[in-house]
């Protein structure tokens, strides 16, 4: 079966930095294309990015450039690293085993609250 535990959101100022965590299991994390989505309140998935086993990686227009997404395959874990964060930013992050995924991963997510 697979697990995916986000964590890592809170709240903070514009301008500032989180990291997030995905931690994975039931299935071969190594091998598999991984993805971060995000959704608003109010408003729909958005991609965000993804990572493939061979540690390519694409972003999101909206989030080139300050977002820097990467994988521990050691330790099954996904891990997007948030800078110059806006408020637009605010919304649940969600982790997902795809390439450019836009479907709901069906995880608990964890919130990002950019607010001053």
């Amino acid at each position: 079966e697979v697990q995916l535990v986000e964590s890592g959101g809170g709240l903070v100022q514009p301008g500032g930095s989180l990291r997030l965590s995905c931690a994975a299991s039931g299935f071969t994390f190594s091998s598999a294309h991984m993805s971060w989505v995000r959704q608003a309140s109010g408003k729909g998935l958005e991609w965000v990015s993804s990572i493939s086993p061979g540690y390519a990686v694409v972003y999101a227009d909206s989030v080139r450039g300050r977002f820097t997404i990467s994988r521990d395959n050691a330790k099954n874990t996904l891990h997007l690293q948030l800078n110059s964060l806006k408020i637009e930013d605010t919304a649940m992050y969600y982790c997902g085993v795809g390439w450019v995924l836009r479907t709901p991963p069906g995880g608990q997510g964890t919130q990002v609250t950019v607010s001053s």
